[in-house]
């Protein structure tokens, strides 16, 4: 089944880009459609994003704590994993259970996939192609 343009899975590079306004923030903008859904694992992956930068330029951190809470002003549903399949998701598929949860949600939800993590995105494309291929 193709993806659908009703919402975008996001995850936590294509968010970070977008909040803290890196170069890649505008095609991230372009390719999203519809309503934006992530894993509840989300919020700690941008907490942590967030941690670095403020370890790295201390003298951005005023700066940088604003970004962040720009997070709070998008309208993100954040919905947990499938729990019981997702590690052999993450196998198969040769991810870390973090990104195997972007993943199962987009395949389940047959839906975009926006990231800028390459082996996500090669995950995604393979997986979307042999779930099309099922159908």
């Amino acid at each position: 089944m193709p993806a659908t343009a009703d919402a975008t899975v996001v995850d936590a590079s294509a968010i970070a880009a977008v909040l803290f306004d890196e170069p890649e923030a505008a095609p991230i903008v372009a390719s999203i459609t519809g309503n934006l859904i992530a894993p509840t694992l989300l919020r700690y992956e941008l907490a942590s994003v967030c941690t670095t930068k403020l370890i790295r330029y201390p003298q951005r951190a005023d700066e940088i704590d604003q970004r962040y809470r720009l997070l709070d002003q998008l309208a993100i549903d954040c919905i947990e994993p499938a729990w019981p399949s997702l590690s052999a998701l993450a196998r198969r598929w040769a991810l870390s259970a973090y990104d195997a949860a972007y993943l199962q949600l987009a395949l389940t939800r047959h839906v975009a996939l926006v990231t800028l993590d390459a082996r996500l995105a090669a995950a995604w494309d393979n997986a979307a192609a042999a779930q099309r291929d099922e159908s």
